[in-house]
């Protein structure tokens, strides 16, 4: 059930409706039934495998928390960190690490070696909660949080259909207590609720359809093979899953207030950073913490000098790469991001590089990384690298440019005003009237602008 359908909001629309008419304890358990009949929608079987997960899961933290025997604690984590991943990098990887070992042995000559392969269909939405189910663990193991007596409740902490499929990854402290405690109606939050709909909804079907079709065009070689081609695939993509992703985000934390939720913000204006340690600050925000609590501080951090550190941010970037998806071209892009964070760290210990071109020097990285981050293979990534080389102007390249700068100035200017306001979206602290003229002319623009072409959200196959 894609959020961008009309399926969607006759669904949200019932489920809205008939939430506030129940109590508290009610509430949480019609969440949790619809919840599993939103992520059911697609394959009961998947829903199956969330079930067991989730229930695993709750059971070893309430043992881990029952326990005082150090050992028996940590044998725990360890049983639930292994089903996790287990079932994690079954569905996502096996067959990404069959086929590249097959793949080496013809590097080495060795040819029509039989191997057992299973075309293995991966469910929506199982990194986002798998990440969601370890956090709840391990916070629970080191003591920060007690375990949730009622499988309802955890249940919707892990289940609560907004963030369900593509995050944000909620962490268990900000989101489990607001699961346990009563929420009452809130006119302004129910408002802002909408607004942050329909801001996700203008920013995916305006911003990120229409930048995706010059997009596939330029990545699917029908563009040409130059520098002006590559330059228009690279920013094409670069506000296509921008656009995509953050109105997703928005989307969901719409959907959630709407039902007396919050989530915690996922964007903030990431191509206004003025470095790529600021741009993991501001981009996917909730993956960006998880894997710095979660990976980077247990692995060291930045305690145990210079070399250490610099290991550190590899690893979990590379690690970061891999989560996105089953392709060595993941792998590079977190490499890149990897390298130059420590590159950065190197150059300006203390973060100083503040300057103008600081915003430059990163929109250009993050651009060339997002090569290997669309192309569907690395060969592809690299000959698209190769081709800049070339400067074959062609006359559709003009209005192609001018389209995305467009775009840019627009996004950039929205992005502008959100940095210095302090909003969630546009006109948020203004009169009444300034959003609801604002959400007016987004609902015009949708209606007159919106590509034809239907993209799924990008961050559903991850």
């Amino acid at each position: 059930m894609l959020f961008d359908t009309p399926i969607f909001f006759v669904f949200l629309s019932l489920v809205v409706f008939s939430y506030w008419r129940l109590g508290w304890r009610r509430q949480n358990v019609f969440l949790l039934l619809a919840s599993y009949f939103f992520y059911g929608w697609w394959d009961w079987r998947f829903l199956l495998l969330m079930i067991f997960s989730t229930v695993i899961d709750y059971l070893i933290a309430q043992r881990i928390a029952e326990e005082t025997a150090v050992d028996r604690r940590r044998t725990l984590l360890i049983v639930s960190l292994c089903i996790n991943f287990g079932l994690l990098g079954f569905f996502k990887y096996c067959n990404f690490f069959i086929d590249s070992f097959a793949t080496m042995l013809q590097t080495m000559g060795i040819h029509n070696v039989p191997m057992f392969f299973l075309k293995i269909i991966l469910p929506p939405g199982i990194s986002f909660y798998t990440f969601q189910e370890i956090a709840y663990v391990v916070d629970v193991y080191k003591g920060e949080l007690e375990p949730s007596r009622s499988f309802v409740d955890y249940g919707l902490f892990i289940t609560l259909f907004p963030h369900l499929i593509a995050g944000p990854i909620q962490r268990p402290s900000h989101l489990l207590p607001q699961v346990q405690r009563l929420r009452t109606f809130n006119d302004r939050a129910f408002f802002d609720g909408c607004m942050l709909l329909l801001s996700g909804l203008f920013r995916k079907t305006v911003i990120a359809d229409s930048c995706a079709n010059l997009a596939n065009a330029a990545f699917d070689g029908r563009l040409g093979s130059n520098f002006f081609s590559t330059l228009i695939g690279v920013y094409a993509f670069a506000w296509q899953i921008y656009g995509d992703f953050s109105g997703y985000s928005d989307m969901a934390r719409g959907a959630a207030q709407l039902l007396g939720f919050h989530f915690m913000l996922n964007f903030r204006q990431p191509y206004l950073a003025r470095s790529l340690q600021d741009f993991w600050r501001r981009w996917h925000i909730s993956l960006s913490t998880w894997l710095r609590d979660y990976l980077y501080i247990p692995l060291g951090g930045s305690r145990k000098g210079p070399a250490r550190t610099y290991v550190n941010l590899m690893l979990t970037m590379l690690l970061g790469g891999l989560w996105h998806g089953a392709n060595w071209t993941f792998v590079i892009w977190g490499g890149i991001h990897g390298a130059w964070l420590s590159v950065e760290r190197l150059v300006w210990p203390k973060g100083e590089n503040s300057a103008w071109y600081g915003r430059v020097l990163t929109l250009g990285m993050v651009g060339v990384s997002w090569i290997f981050f669309r192309a569907k293979s690395l060969a592809a990534a690299l000959e698209m690298l190769r081709s800049t080389i070339h400067l074959q102007w062609e006359p559709q390249y003009g209005p192609e440019l001018l389209f995305l700068a467009v775009v840019s100035g627009i996004m950039l200017l929205v992005d502008y005003r959100l940095e210095t306001h302090g909003e969630e979206y546009v006109f948020e602290k203004a009169y009444f009237a300034a959003p609801v003229c604002a959400g007016v002319l987004m609902a015009v623009l949708m209606i007159a602008f919106a590509a034809s072409e239907t993209n799924a959200f990008i961050y559903f196959q991850f």
